[in-house]
């Protein structure tokens, strides 16, 4: 072999070789050959190995096709959601509809935090006993020991406004997220300790209460140095971000189109066919359970008939007169409790009577709302330093053109495909509708006023007859207002996919 042949034999062998490293190895960009976490290289840091874990209280929902909407009818109720095929991505919800005790720890921890210098903030957040009076009802004793005996730690809390629950998924995020960063040794846990003394409230605010956002944005604000501070390849420190894969996405309401899906719980059978128009969230269309073992006990914690909340004694039904602990009764096939019946469940949605007039094929959902961070002022370097909210967040703005709750929500006399004579409603209406904000579905009988605060509830509950224990009924209340049959569940959005498609 002469030299130029040898030459090139060389260059190829190492072009190979070089092409196989970056096929191959996980530790070596595809795209340049460079190496990842190489102190000698770039510098550029990959997280090698990561396992997606399911977070702590909720399931692991498997997204798919399913077809929202009506599968029962009621000649009185709003025609409001009509049938369509949609697809909805995989995402986690709680296994267990949001308790008492949970809802304790929150209104603790801003009482331990603000307590002294911000107690409107800890008022803001206890749920409104007030729910439970009723005109021709003794409940006085749910109103003084529903929210606070411990007997009723397991008991799903009420009383509970969207704006409240929204305000919840928040703070239930930043904790989770601030253990994390404890354990990994990234941050100091707070010292309460320090809240004994008087404080300054724009301190507590700024410095000492723990937030994502303003963690990952706020370039002036350094938390304490952990006993083992993220370091990177140089061996200086840094703040941990999303690409360490130790911080968690938002904890969050779920949308009307997951509530639903993760209702039903419809999973394929090995032929890769799909049970559909089923009624409840178990199998069968009936409300007591059909299995040898389990025959004839209720599924679900609803009103069978006028004045019949549990049965009779000695051989009750339900055995709840009103809610029932959020682990009672049998979980769908998702391993989620209480999807029918106990309490209605807000969810993210805005109510539209027109929600099935324009639609998204995939993850379905009216209400958003586009905002970014709202920046105070900037340092001498020219980072921004972000305003905060009175929790200590950073304070948030619509984007311009950000606020799309009323996209192709149409009018609302046009828009809604009925069969009830309208003509009778008509009158008025563009009067009406020149209201800033107010929108008519003309469809229920009692014609309520629509705006963009008016938010989308779910699942039947212990007051509520059989029909609104079906997944696809849907109702609605404004985001400021609570009742003592509704509360919550939170959801999470998966990030990454857990059903990658097959390798061939």
């Amino acid at each position: 072999m002469n030299k130029k042949n040898w030459n090139r034999s060389i260059v190829l062998s190492l072009s190979v070789l070089f092409l196989a490293s970056c096929g191959s190895n996980n530790n070596t960009s595809r795209t340049t050959g460079w190496n990842y976490n190489d102190p000698e290289s770039t510098g550029f840091e990959v997280k090698q190995n990561f396992k997606i874990e399911t977070p702590s209280g909720m399931s692991r929902i498997e997204g798919g096709s399913f077809t929202i909407g009506e599968k029962i009818e009621f000649v009185t109720a709003s025609r409001n959601n009509q049938r369509r095929r949609i697809t909805v991505s995989s995402f986690y919800m709680d296994q267990y509809e949001t308790r008492n005790v949970d809802w304790r720890e929150y209104t603790h921890w801003l009482n331990l935090v603000f307590g002294q210098t911000a107690p409107a903030l800890v008022e803001k957040a206890q749920p409104n006993k007030e729910t439970w009076r009723e005109e021709l009802a003794y409940n006085e004793p749910y109103l003084e020991f529903y929210f606070t005996h411990p007997a009723y730690d397991q008991y799903p809390v009420v009383g509970i406004t969207w704006e409240q629950a929204m305000d919840y998924c928040s703070w239930r995020t930043d904790r989770v997220n601030e253990l994390a960063l404890i354990r990994s040794g990234a941050i100091l846990p707070p010292d309460f300790r320090a809240l004994e003394g008087e404080i300054d409230y724009d301190f507590i605010a700024s410095e000492f209460v723990f937030n994502t956002q303003k963690y990952l944005l706020q370039s002036t604000y350094q938390p304490a140095a952990g006993p083992n501070p993220k370091l990177d390849l140089y061996g200086n420190p840094r703040k941990v971000d999303m690409s360490d894969g130790i911080l968690v996405p938002d904890f969050r309401l779920p949308t009307e189109a997951e509530w639903e899906y993760a209702a039903y719980a419809l999973t394929a059978e090995d032929d890769g066919f799909i049970e559909q128009g089923r009624s409840y969230p178990w199998n069968g269309g009936q409300m007591r359970n059909s299995s040898k073992k389990e025959m004839g006990q209720m599924q679900a914690n609803f009103i069978r008939g006028r004045g019949d909340m549990m049965g009779t004694a000695g051989n009750l039904n339900d055995n709840a007169t009103i809610t029932a602990p959020v682990d009672s009764y049998y979980p769908n096939d998702f391993g989620l409790y209480n999807m029918a019946g106990n309490v209605n469940e807000w969810v993210l949605d805005v109510y539209r009577p027109t929600s099935f007039e324009d639609v998204a094929e995939y993850n379905s959902f009216r209400g958003n709302v586009y905002l970014q961070p709202v920046v105070a002022e900037r340092d001498e370097l020219g980072n921004p330093v972000y305003a905060l909210d009175s929790l200590g967040r950073i304070k948030t703005e619509v984007a311009v053109n950000g606020d799309v709750r009323n996209i192709k929500d149409g009018d609302a006399a046009s828009a809604v495909q009925t069969d009830y004579a309208l003509s009778n409603y008509f009158d008025g209406i563009e009067n009406l509708q020149q209201q800033e904000g107010v929108k008519i579905d003309i469809t229920d009988v009692l014609a309520p006023r629509i705006t963009d605060k008016t938010r989308v509830y779910k699942g039947g509950s212990w007051k509520d007859r059989a029909f609104w224990l079906n997944p696809s009924t849907r109702r609605y209340l404004d985001q400021d207002q609570s009742a003592n049959d509704i509360g919550f569940r939170c959801a999470m959005s998966m990030i990454g996919d857990e059903n990658p498609p097959v390798k061939k």
